[in-house]
């Protein structure tokens, strides 16, 4: 009976995991084809943010770090996190979106082995340098950055986006 009750419960848990990844609070779902498309539009006429980062950049933890500022300041404000590390890596990912306390943040990770086409889906003059940043505004215009942004301009953006 113990043996039955164990696959009983065996099951039940292997049920429960989806495709995405659930650590915690901090869900990390896979970024494949169309991944992009989807959230652009699950988003159409809203302002939002995408960052493209990953866990051995230097300055995309140091814009992680701004990012959780941000999100305190305006808690409006939509932020898509994208890693472009690898799905073996999403408790290394969740650890660090928890630290900076982005729980909340949509994230996602790369899960193509194709990374080229999965950037040149994104934007086509996208080289794969990081960190990367989007942002989409309320009539869906967007403007991208490489590089390490600074904190008065992302809030410049928010605040004209947010009408705050």
């Amino acid at each position: 009976m113990k043996r039955l009750g164990l696959l009983v419960a065996l099951c039940l848990v292997m049920l429960s995991f989806t495709p995405a990844t659930t650590l915690g609070a901090q869900e990390v779902k896979p970024f494949a084809r169309g991944s992009y498309q989807q959230l652009v539009s699950a988003r159409n006429g809203k302002p939002f943010i995408v960052n493209f980062w990953s866990l051995s950049c230097v300055y995309c933890k140091d814009e992680m770090g701004m990012f959780k500022k941000l999100v305190k300041k305006y808690p409006k404000l939509d932020l898509v996190l994208v890693s472009t590390d690898t799905p073996e890596e999403a408790e290394s990912i969740s650890a660090a979106l928890t630290k900076f306390s982005l729980n909340k943040a949509d994230a996602w990770v790369f899960a193509d082995s194709n990374v080229e086409r999965l950037r040149f889906e994104i934007d086509k003059y996208w080289y794969g340098e990081l960190p990367r940043t989007y942002f989409f505004n309320a009539k869906n215009g967007v403007k991208a950055i490489s590089g390490k942004l600074e904190q008065k301009e992302v809030e410049q953006w928010v605040n004209e986006q947010y009408g705050l």
